[in-house]
C-alpha cells in the first residue's frame, strides 16, 4: 500500500513538478542568455514566420505553404549565417560550467591599479585599449600580442601605453592579477548601427565583446573619454567612479574582496 502511495504522490505530484520547475529554469537561462546578444531580434523573426505559417495554414493559402515549404530550409541556413555572432556567443554561455549557479565566486582582481591608470591616461589623452578576462578564455587573442605574465600594477600599464612604445596600439589583456600579454589585436564589431564618431578602438572594444564575456575599458585618444564595453554593448564617456560600480557588479565583487584590495593598496 505504501509503495502504491509512493507512486501515486510521484506521478502526479513530483514528477508534474519537477517537469514544470526543470522547464521553468531552462527558459530563465535561456532568457539570461538572449538578453546579453542581439539574438532578440532573431527570436522576433521565428515568431514572425510561426506566425504566417499559421494564417498559411489557417486559411488554407496553398501557394503560400508551398512558398515557405520551399523556401524553409534556406531561412534556416540564413539565418544561421546572419546571426553566426549571436548564435556562438549563445553556445559558449550553454558551455560554462556554472549553469546550476546563480551566483559566481569572484576572482582576485585588483581594480584600483586598473582604474587608476586609465584615469591617468584619460587626463593625458592617451588611447588605450584594456581587457579583463571573465569566464571564457583569450587565447587566440594573447596570440596575436607579447607575452607577459607579468605582476599587474597602474605603472606597467601606464608604460605600456606611452607613445611611441611597441606595444601601445594593441590592448593589454589582463586576467586576475596578472598582465597576460599586451600589443593585442581585437575582432572589430559587425555592428551597423555604430555611431560614426566611433574609432578604431571603440569598434575593437565592442567587437570583442560580442565574441566573448570579457570586460573591455577604452580612452579615446581624442577626447579622453573613458567608455566600457561588456556584453555586446557600448558605454561612451563614463566616470571612473561608474565603471567602478559597474566593474564590481559584473564581477560579483564583495564588500570584503573591496576592503582587502583597499589595504593591499595602502
Amino acid at each position: 500500500m505504501d509503495a502504491l502511495l509512493r507512486s501515486w504522490i510521484f506521478s502526479t505530484v513530483l514528477r508534474p513538478a519537477l517537469d514544470v520547475l526543470l522547464l521553468a529554469f531552462i527558459i530563465y537561462k535561456g532568457y539570461q542568455m538572449l538578453v546579453q546578444t542581439r539574438a532578440i531580434q532573431l527570436i522576433k523573426g521565428a515568431f514572425l514566420l510561426v506566425f504566417i505559417s499559421f494564417l498559411s495554414f489557417f486559411f488554407q493559402l496553398k501557394t503560400l505553404s508551398w512558398i515557405l515549404g520551399l523556401l524553409g530550409p534556406g531561412i534556416i541556413i540564413f539565418v544561421g549565417i546572419i546571426f553566426q555572432p549571436e548564435l556562438r556567443k549563445i553556445f559558449t554561455k550553454i558551455g560554462e560550467d556554472n549553469w546550476f549557479k546563480f551566483k559566481s565566486i569572484a576572482k582576485k582582481y585588483h581594480f584600483e591599479s586598473v582604474l587608476n591608470s586609465a584615469e591617468v591616461l584619460s587626463s593625458r589623452k592617451r588611447g588605450s585599449l584594456i581587457v579583463i578576462m571573465r569566464k571564457i578564455g583569450l587565447k587566440n587573442i594573447i596570440e596575436t600580442g607579447t607575452r607577459l605574465d607579468a605582476k599587474l600594477s597602474t605603472s606597467l600599464i601606464l608604460t605600456l601605453f606611452t607613445q611611441d612604445t611597441p606595444l601601445h596600439d594593441g590592448a593589454c589583456v589582463i586576467s586576475e592579477d596578472k598582465i597576460v600579454a599586451a600589443g593585442c589585436f581585437l575582432p572589430l564589431s559587425e555592428q551597423t548601427d555604430i555611431r560614426k564618431s566611433f574609432g578604431t578602438r571603440h569598434r575593437a572594444a565592442l567587437g570583442l565583446t560580442e565574441e566573448t564575456d570579457a570586460v573591455v575599458i577604452v580612452v579615446s585618444e581624442e577626447t579622453g573619454a573613458i567608455s566600457l564595453a561588456y556584453d555586446a554593448n557600448l558605454y561612451y564617456d563614463l566616470s571612473i567612479e561608474e565603471i567602478s560600480k559597474r566593474i564590481k557588479i559584473l564581477f560579483e565583487y564583495s564588500a570584503e574582496e573591496e576592503e582587502e584590495e583597499e589595504a593591499i593598496e595602502l
